[in-house]
């Protein structure tokens, strides 16, 4: 393995580590905690299907535009 890929690894980890202690300890019931992750995780989702329709819509045009020039 190379340094990189150890750093890596070693942080994925500790975040990894750190979010099951965080869940662990929380204030909250666990119901609560899963209701906010699921609302969190839609939330992602929906921003990430509409960052992919940009980008796409975003190459189709470059793509169009460089079609038209040629």
């Amino acid at each position: 393995m190379t340094t990189t890929t150890k750093v890596i690894l070693g942080l994925v980890g500790a975040a990894a580590v750190g979010a099951a202690v965080g869940l662990l300890l929380a204030p909250e019931k666990g119901s609560d905690i899963r209701k906010n992750i699921k609302d969190q995780a839609g939330k992602w989702t929906d921003r990430l299907s509409e960052m992919w329709q940009n980008g796409k819509s975003a190459a189709e045009k470059a793509a169009s535009s460089v079609h038209g020039e040629m």
